[in-house]
């Protein structure tokens, strides 16, 4: 039988997020001029929808379906991220230049949400069989094994970073990626090298985008006065740049987590949704809650949070097979970071990402992927309790 708790708890959080959608975009739904409940009947199909596919995939066999389900997500997703920016305007959504997503009778279907789980698993199925304890090996020989992941990586990021402008999946991917990593047998050695090089990438990315300098510039413009103070006035006003004298989604979202409190403003009674935060009920979903939950409210949903994760680091801790074991780990890590870099987003500690948070932010594409990766997690779940029973039983015979 299938993890019920990890089914359970992310099912409660699939509900919030329905719930959420309603109540923050009062304001979205004047001034795209849809019907008020528009918003609550998509997210309702999709998150029904997705707890549907949690269930179904939880009863299938891992030995046969983890491996095929894992692999076609990385191989179509992959082919699909490729030819969108060939494909013409009528089948692909545009926006900033980008083309991210695919149209679908009606629906926007964001490949890179579904490759995200395929690479986990391509990851965890090569690394069990290509890596392992690191021994006597130098970095020169690490990095000869490591080397054909290395280019997948990169065109990856170069897919994803410049055709797709989306450089904050390419963090999540990347720090994925690097822990996924060691925790399949590298050296820290190897691993503080490769982190540093991932680092010199990332500034590469930034500094070839005029629009990302303008972003940080304008994230650090806000972070700078709480920041700053910690350094001496010689260092800090090397380092201090003009207020941004425009309107800044860091600034708003402060304030709707500030207005919130301790209780919130009530379920509905948020202010800043009102046209102040764009996109509330996506990137902004933490500081929508913020304000009309409060910090209570906030503590819940980040505990049901640590409870999926903590239920998905067990399966994986308990698994006997190393595909297994790197999946479920690379899922855990996949969600938490996603969940941490909105989190420091919104709050104004990193720039904004554009990350959305699992399970909880609007989207069908995101909330799909992430119920697919939690139901393979479950497919793999089986396995373990199976492994489990079979080395109970000579246990209690030799007992006896």
């Amino acid at each position: 039988m299938a993890d019920r708790r990890l089914f359970v708890l992310t099912s409660i959080m699939i509900v919030i997020g329905i719930f959420m959608s309603y109540s923050l975009t009062s304001y979205t739904v004047i001034l795209f001029d849809v019907g008020e409940f528009h918003f609550l009947i998509r997210q309702a199909f999709f998150g029904i929808f997705s707890i549907f596919i949690m269930w179904y995939l939880a009863q299938l066999d891992p030995d046969i379906w983890l491996h095929r389900l894992g692999l076609s997500l990385f191989v179509i997703s992959m082919f699909l991220m490729i030819i969108m920016p060939f494909l013409p305007a009528s089948l692909v959504s545009e926006v900033g230049g980008a083309k991210r997503w695919i149209k679908i009778v009606g629906f926007s279907l964001a490949p890179v949400e579904f490759f995200k789980i395929g690479f986990i698993y391509f990851l965890a199925w090569s690394f069990s069989r290509k890596l392992g304890h690191h021994g006597g090996m130098g970095v020169k020989e690490e990095f000869l094994r490591f080397f054909p992941y290395a280019i997948v990586f990169v065109a990856v990021m170069f897919i994803i970073a410049f055709l797709q402008n989306d450089l904050g999946q390419v963090v999540v991917l990347g720090l994925t990626l690097l822990f996924m990593l060691i925790l399949a047998g590298s050296s820290m050695k190897f691993f503080t090298i490769l982190l540093f090089s991932t680092l010199s990438f990332f500034v590469f990315f930034i500094i070839t985008a005029e629009h990302r300098i303008s972003r940080i510039i304008s994230w650090w413009s806000i972070a700078q006065k709480s920041i700053l103070q910690l350094f001496p006035e010689s260092i800090a006003s090397h380092l201090r740049v003009p207020s941004s004298t425009e309107p800044y989604q860091i600034g708003h979202s402060l304030n709707a987590i500030h207005n919130g409190g301790i209780f919130g403003a009530g379920l509905g009674d948020g202010t800043f949704k009102m046209g102040f935060l764009s996109e509330v009920h996506t990137d902004f979903i933490l500081a929508g809650i913020s304000e009309e939950l409060g910090f209570i409210g906030l503590t819940v949903i980040s505990l049901l949070f640590l409870g999926i994760l903590q239920r998905i680091f067990k399966i994986a801790n308990r698994s006997r097979d190393s595909v297994y074991y790197l999946f479920s780990l690379g899922v855990g890590l996949l969600l938490a970071f996603a969940f941490l870099i909105n989190a420091y987003g919104i709050s104004g500690l990193t720039p904004i990402k554009g990350i959305s948070v699992p399970f909880l932010s609007y989207g069908g594409s995101s909330i799909i992927a992430a119920a697919i990766g939690v139901g393979m997690v479950l497919m793999a779940s089986k396995k373990v309790e199976l492994d489990e029973k079979i080395v109970e039983i000579p246990k209690k015979g030799v007992d006896e």
